[in-house]
């Protein structure tokens, strides 16, 4: 197993929660629980810390898509600069502001903003940031240009007024949100993020974690259903027959996980990875397809956001919601992405296990989050890919690709899964032939599958992902027509 992360804020947080507790509860009558107390304390320390780190960084796949989408698009994207704060915008600043703040804190304040523009202002010795002149979205790099634009954007619906419709039922209509964003946040503070970077680790996480995700589509019916309204309606109705059908394949799946690694622990799996030197994603090549494609259908994104489908459905489920109500659906959209990118890196990936770990092992130098994230953002890419690449699948190929295909396709991993642990595992490292021969034949039946024009699927229109309508679209319109 790789050595130990030299972060250990788990091991700091629990030192400084059990002085805090020694100092108080230990000194009082009840000075018996003072362990009890400590342990709590360290554990709703560590889910805030999780959940903060979390948050904090999911700011750059906010960033990511909105840049590498635009760059996809021959377009540039968001390009606000962090220099637009105390540049201003073509000139236009807000004079001395800082004057204005009280306690005196107008004075470092002052100090920072003029530092800034000494580093960064408009007349630099940056020659990128000096020929620019007061276009404060251009200049330093490393300011990553549009990233600020995603604090703004979040922002602007505070002061949005909340308009729930006439008719609605409002209890259901107001609680719905809470289900889906309550059950997103519990999912984040649960997931670990280094060896010593994790909040309750209980023995079955795996089934935990997965239980609370599957609360958030019924949140999403609810949010349809009570809002009176249509097209939420038909919304709410797509999601819950989406989800139905692709998240039996994703348990599936997620359950080969835990019989290859003999846990359903999440550190376990992933310790289990470091210990025998292979990344499940070698063993399991098809096991990640399944995972990954199951995940773009569980959190909605194209090619599978038929209960959205703006292009008919005004908005999907969640047209009746706005200000920041909506605000806040938006954001559990992505954590939930995030969630299934940091879930998919630890079951596939090897966690926060550095690349060649056991090889390279001046790599430990850097902690084991820091990989955990690179990770992620990694994989967030592909969920990009995919909305750049694909058109929206029509509802009944989403449901026929999930039962018909994933669904066997998910019981096939299954028994591999369970033919590697039994039969081919010995106890130790795994055979450098047995990695190499699963991703080996996983590569060429992709290319080979990829590749394949069946012509007689093709005029029949059995192919899973076919866009051609097998009869008229409308009267006039003749056979074979594309669907937008």
């Amino acid at each position: 197993m790789v050595g130990g992360d030299w972060l250990d804020i788990r091991g700091w947080v629990a030192d400084l929660c059990f002085w805090v507790s020694d100092k108080s509860v230990g000194m009082s009558r009840f000075w018996r629980y003072k362990w009890d107390v400590a342990n709590i304390m360290t554990e709703f320390v560590m889910c805030v810390v999780v959940f903060g780190i979390i948050m904090l960084s999911m700011f750059m796949i906010l960033w990511m898509e909105r840049k590498i989408w635009a760059r996809i698009m021959d377009r540039r994207g968001a390009i606000t600069s962090l220099r637009s704060l105390w540049v201003g915008e073509q000139g236009v600043t807000a004079g001395e502001w800082w004057k204005g703040l009280p306690f005196g804190m107008g004075i470092p304040v002052g100090w920072v903003v003029n530092g800034l523009n000494a580093v960064a202002g408009n007349r630099s010795e940056i020659e990128s940031v000096d020929r620019v002149n007061n276009r404060s979205w251009h200049g330093v790099w490393w300011m990553l240009p549009g990233f600020i634009q995603n604090i703004a954007d979040g922002m602007k619906f505070l002061p949005k007024e909340h308009m729930p419709p006439a008719k609605s039922d409002r209890l259901v209509y107001e609680i719905a949100p809470f289900i889906i964003i309550s059950s997103t946040v519990l999912i984040l503070g649960l997931i670990p993020l280094g060896p010593h970077i994790y909040g309750p680790n209980p023995t079955l996480s795996l089934i935990f974690i997965f239980a609370i995700f599957s609360l958030a589509p019924l949140g999403v019916f609810f949010a349809g259903w009570s809002s009176n309204n249509k097209f939420t309606l038909i919304g709410g109705i797509r999601s819950a027959a989406q989800l139905t059908a692709y998240e039996i394949p994703l348990l599936i799946t997620v359950l080969a996980i835990a019989v290859l690694a003999g846990s359903f622990n999440i550190i376990d799996i992933i310790n289990f990875q470091m210990d025998t030197n292979v990344w499940f994603v070698f063993l399991l090549p098809l096991g990640f397809l399944l995972y990954f494609i199951t995940m773009v259908a569980e959190v909605e994104r194209i090619p599978f956001d038929m209960p959205e489908a703006e292009a008919e459905l005004v908005e999907g489920w969640w047209t009746e919601y706005g200000g920041m109500r909506w605000g806040l659906l938006f954001a559990a959209e992505y954590m939930r992405v995030y969630a299934a990118c940091l879930l998919g890196a630890h079951f596939f990936l090897g966690g926060w296990q550095p690349p060649f770990g056991n090889t390279l092992t001046f790599l430990e130098v850097i902690p084991g989050v820091v990989w955990l994230l690179l990770k992620a953002w990694s994989l967030f890419i592909i969920f990009i890919m995919l909305r750049a690449a694909l058109p929206r699948v029509r509802t009944d190929q989403i449901l026929e690709f999930g039962w018909r295909w994933l669904l066997p396709l998910s019981m096939v991993n299954l028994a591999i899964a369970v033919w590697l642990r039994l039969w081919v595992w010995d106890g130790g490292d795994w055979p450098f032939l047995v990695p190499f021969l699963m991703t080996a034949v996983a590569v060429v039946l992709f290319a080979v599958l990829s590749m394949d024009e069946d012509t007689e699927q093709l005029e029949e229109r059995r192919r899973p992902y076919s866009v051609k309508s097998v009869e008229p679209a409308a009267p006039g319109v003749g056979k074979g027509s594309t669907r937008r």
